[in-house]
């Protein structure tokens, strides 16, 4: 995978987290394109609607509108022609149960939304590098929670 050619989508509702992270990685030394959509029923139709197109990777906050993001990741990894997309939950809770349940989801990983600017351009950077080193396979369960 072309290191210029890594295409990122972030799920979020929220547009200050938004901003955070489009700063974030315009901060790293990445070459890479984010895209945003602000609730589950517009991530699912780009996804439908960019089929030959799929990110790399998707960034997953839970608590969107009209459909949350732990309902989004069943429908991906259900389905077919979306299982393959790498899937990191990108969330302000810190619930461990929830994070089984997503694990058991098929969810690659989970970042909880860190409130330091530099602790979040690290969780990011450390994030792209595992999706580009293992590609779509699952971290074991004591690696699923990327931490700064």
């Amino acid at each position: 995978m072309a290191n210029s050619d890594f295409h990122i989508l972030l799920a979020d509702d929220d547009e200050d987290d938004c901003m955070f992270f489009k700063e974030a990685l315009d901060e790293l030394s990445l070459c890479a394109t984010l895209k945003t959509v602000n609730n589950g029923v517009e991530l699912m139709d780009f996804l439908e609607n960019n089929l030959p197109n799929l990110p790399q990777v998707l960034f997953l906050d839970l608590n969107m509108p009209r459909k949350s993001g732990t309902e989004c990741l069943s429908e991906i990894k259900q389905c077919e022609k979306f299982r393959h997309l790498p899937v990191i939950i990108y969330s302000t809770s810190s619930n461990i149960d929830v994070m089984d349940q997503l694990y058991r989801q098929g969810a690659q990983y989970y970042i909880r939304k860190p409130a330091d600017f530099s602790n979040l351009k690290t969780v990011i950077s450390r994030t792209i590098d595992l999706i580009k080193q293992k590609r779509v396979l699952q971290s074991s369960r004591e690696e699923f929670v990327i931490q700064p």
